[in-house]
């Protein structure tokens, strides 16, 4: 094996030993999303919240399951998160975990501008990925503040790094409250790639601002 390969597989080894395993991440969202803090919720109207309609079919077989997919793809840094049917175009830059133990988010003050977590694998890449994004902050509206609109089959559309764009489409867009959130069912790999877009939503408080959030699912469906 040449040395090159294997730099690239001891690198990637490095990488799966940091990511944090579905429940780390859930035990964190349990406590709400540092960008659930940073949410302002002053507005004469609020975010659209999901209707009934968009949950995912609990009831899905694999007559109802999409057989065939992409293969899944090797690690790549995030570029660009789009997503059409909500006119979101915005950089994406990489989010931990802060000093507090809270999943980091871009600073507020930069409306269009979303975060992929580096403790969960990357989009394209088999397992579930996460990227996270303000609702709104003190001047309006942010990058994620329709996220609650979209419906099954809208697509989102990450560009790598690598060159390569990694398509997903929507199968189910919910809101959860932060005191009872399904961290197994929202993060829990389906052995395959697939997507999870966060925001705050629900209802929201002066005192203790959103108290939930808003997750798309989505499965990857085209690379290109």
């Amino acid at each position: 094996m040449l040395a090159s390969e294997l730099s690239e597989l001891a690198e990637e080894e490095e990488r799966r030993k940091k990511r944090a395993p579905w429940g780390v991440i859930a035990l964190v969202l349990l406590t709400g999303l540092a960008l659930i803090r940073n949410g302002s919720g002053e507005f004469d109207v609020g975010p659209p919240q999901p209707a009934s309609a968009a949950a995912p079919d609990s009831r899905a077989t694999p007559d109802t399951v999409p057989a065939a997919a992409p293969a899944s793809l090797p690690f790549s840094a995030v570029d660009r998160v789009r997503i059409p049917a909500i006119q979101v175009d915005a950089p994406v830059m990489p989010v931990g975990l802060d000093a507090n133990g809270w999943v980091g988010a871009p600073p507020p003050e930069d409306p269009n501008l979303a975060g992929w977590f580096t403790g969960a694998v990357s989009p394209g890449e088999k397992g579930t990925a996460v990227v996270v994004g303000h609702v709104d902050n003190t001047k309006g509206p942010a990058v994620f503040y329709g996220l609650g609109a979209l419906k099954k089959g809208n697509r989102v559309e990450i560009l790598r790094k690598d060159g390569k764009t990694a398509v997903f489409e929507i199968y189910g867009v919910e809101v959860f409250e932060k005191s009872n959130f399904p961290g197994d069912r929202v993060y829990g790999s389906k052995g395959t790639p697939e997507l999870r877009v966060i925001t705050c939503g629900g209802g929201f408080s002066k005192q203790n601002g959103y108290d939930g959030n808003v997750v798309a699912f989505a499965r990857l469906t085209t690379v290109a």
